[in-house]
C-alpha cells in the first residue's frame, strides 16, 4: 500500500486554501495517509477553532472507509446503530463522519490517503475538495458499496 507524501499533502492544502480564498472562506484542511494517520493539517487565519479537528475526522473517514464521506450517507441512514458503533471500535482513532468535504485520495487506482475540508458550508467543503483533487490529477470515481463493478462516482 502506497501513501501520500508530505510534499503532495502540502500541494493539496495550498491548492485548497487558494480555492477557499476565491470563495471568501477560511477553511481548515487535513490530509491523512491510507491508514488514517495525519500527514499535514493547516488552519489559516480566520478559520474557526474546531475546524482542524473536523477536517481531520473527515480525512480519516475517507481514508479508512476507502470511500468519500458522502457515499457513506445512505449506509449511515439505513443502519444508524451499526454506523455509530464504527467510531467506538478499539482501533478507531477518530469519529467516522458521513458528510461532504470528506474525500478519499486515489491515484492510479490506489487509495493513498484522505482529504478533509471544514469551515465552509457542506457544499462548499465538497466543491473545494473535488476541485482541488481533480485539478491535481487525482481520481474521483469509486465503486458503489456492495455492487461489483458499478461506479457511484461523484454523484453518490
Amino acid at each position: 500500500m502506497s501513501n501520500i507524501t508530505l510534499a503532495a499533502a502540502e500541494e493539496i492544502i495550498d491548492a485548497a486554501h487558494e480555492r477557499a480564498q476565491e470563495l471568501g472562506k477560511a477553511v481548515s484542511v487535513a490530509v491523512v495517509d491510507a491508514g488514517g494517520f495525519p500527514v499535514a493539517i493547516r488552519r489559516p487565519d480566520g478559520a474557526r477553532p474546531l475546524t482542524p479537528d473536523i477536517a481531520r475526522a473527515k480525512a480519516y473517514t475517507a481514508a479508512v472507509m476507502q470511500r468519500p464521506g458522502r457515499m457513506l450517507k445512505k449506509w449511515q441512514e439505513s443502519q444508524p446503530v451499526f454506523f455509530a458503533q464504527l467510531s467506538q471500535l478499539p482501533g478507531a482513532a477518530m469519529p467516522i463522519l458521513a458528510t461532504e468535504g470528506s474525500v478519499t485520495i486515489k491515484k492510479d487506482g490506489e487509495i493513498i490517503g484522505g482529504l478533509g475540508i471544514a469551515g465552509g458550508t457542506a457544499d462548499e467543503d465538497q466543491a473545494i475538495a473535488d476541485d482541488v483533487l481533480k485539478s491535481l490529477g487525482y481520481e474521483l470515481e469509486f465503486a458503489a458499496w456492495g455492487v461489483s463493478g458499478e461506479s457511484a462516482g461523484k454523484e453518490a
